[in-house]
């Protein structure tokens, strides 16, 4: 790295290398230096950044964005035009492609905003995407300045062989499980979704119903939570979203089971009263049925105070905390039986732990760590080493830790290394 002139207190560093160009100001104590990266952002476009109602990535994308921005990043963000955000806004539609009656396809608007992000490639020292699979053959051969988060399941057969074929991306993956059936992909980190610490105010009052929200889905399993709920003599408040694919289950298995007194369904609400919803709960349930590769509601619900109850699948037992935020279960049964703890655990314990694990400024510093690690990589030809999460304690931490994959079964039970990689 070639350090150019100083120019109103900013320092210009040439990363020849790697033909980068990032900008470095000069921090407030003496000798600190903050490495100022420019970030393309590359959203779906299914919804807007943040969505209007339910819409988990784009949710992220835009808690990530925002406060790359505040952390004095410089950062463009691909996205639909009516999203908001700090940052300078690409619009690659008009609006979410969900509210538009006129879309029919996707996949010419997902290939237009493609193509956009391609012809401004060179202008950004790392072009994040959070669209799975769709760049992968366009991007090939800048695979070293991209990062990929994937967000979406990845137990389907028909992934495998595309891994192995663009093996040279490098993947995000938002939890360890999801990326179990893909053990030799190039998953350089696991990092766990934040969302704004202020985002939702908690409530330590006790709750008067139990909560399940979300979308209405057979691999999210409303029928288990009516089940719950009725078993154990509590009002369930059911807020979630039908998509049309998913409009003769709700009609067909789950309508039935409300009868609008002791089930009640609200339908798809807004983020403020997402908090009212959540804050008034006594708990929320979340008994999926698939491999879940996130679950953003549980955290959602931690910021709220309110613990959860959910099934052992994908994610479940690395966002829960069990005994603090909420239980671990296998069966209805077992539900049914850990309900009446579950209602009297310590709210405050639940907040102060998504304090501690799940907040939007530790997800960012996480994606910081992995930026930094990709600009060493390109510019010094060394190895990329795998980024995993740590499990937090009371005292909190990064939320992640460098592990090298030159062993890769090795490397799942390594870890200590300083996880802040200088460039």
């Amino acid at each position: 790295m070639d350090l150019g002139q100083l120019v109103d207190g900013e320092a210009v560093f040439s990363l020849n290398a790697a033909e980068l160009c990032c900008i470095a100001r000069i921090g407030s104590l003496p000798g600190e230096v903050k490495v100022i990266m420019k970030i393309a952002q590359v959203a779906p476009l299914v919804e807007s950044v943040p969505p209007l109602l339910y819409g988990g990535t784009e949710r992220i994308a835009s808690y990530l964005t925002e406060e790359l921005v505040r952390l004095g990043h410089d950062v463009t963000l691909f996205a639909s035009g009516d999203s908001i955000t700090s940052a300078e806004l690409v619009t690659c539609s008009p609006r979410a492609l969900r509210l538009d009656p006129t879309v029919r396809d996707i996949v010419p608007h997902f290939l237009l905003m493609i193509d956009k992000v391609r012809e401004r490639a060179e202008e950004f020292d790392v072009l994040h995407f959070h669209i799975e699979l769709f760049h992968f053959p366009l991007f090939r051969s800048l695979a070293a300045r991209t990062l990929t988060t994937l967000h979406g399941r990845q137990d389907l057969s028909d992934l495998k062989p595309f891994y192995s074929r663009f093996g040279e991306m490098p993947l995000i993956s938002i939890s360890d499980d999801q990326r179990k059936p893909l053990p030799h992909a190039n998953f350089v980190a696991t990092i766990h979704h934040g969302i704004p610490v202020d985002q939702h105010a908690p409530s330590f009052k006790q709750g008067s119903y139990l909560a399940f929200l979300g979308r209405i889905s057979p691999e999210k399993r409303p029928d288990r939570a009516i089940r719950i709920a009725r078993a154990a003599g509590i009002q369930l408040k059911i807020a979630a979203k039908v998509d049309r694919v998913d409009e003769d289950y709700f009609r067909n298995e789950i309508l039935p089971l409300i009868d609008g007194t002791d089930m009640e369904f609200i339908g798809e609400i807004n983020e403020r009263d997402k908090t009212k919803f959540l804050g008034e709960a006594a708990a929320l349930l979340f008994p999926v049925d698939w491999p879940e590769p996130f679950g953003l509601v549980m955290i959602e619900a931690m910021a709220c105070g309110t613990p959860v109850l959910a099934f052992r699948r994908g994610s479940v037992p690395e966002v829960i905390d069990d005994g603090i935020t909420g239980n671990v279960v296998e069966s209805e049964q077992e539900a049914i039986a850990a309900l009446p703890a579950i209602l009297s655990y310590d709210r405050r314990a639940v907040r102060q732990r998504f304090e501690e694990r799940f907040t939007a400024t530790r997800m960012a510093e996480d994606y910081v760590s992995a930026y930094r690690q990709s600009l060493r990589t390109r510019t010094s030809g060394g190895k990329t080493r795998s980024i995993r999460p740590r499990r937090h304690g009371l005292n909190g931490g990064t939320g992640i830790t460098q592990v090298s994959i030159e062993e890769p079964r090795l490397a799942l039970f390594k870890s200590g290394a300083d996880s802040e990689v200088p460039i």
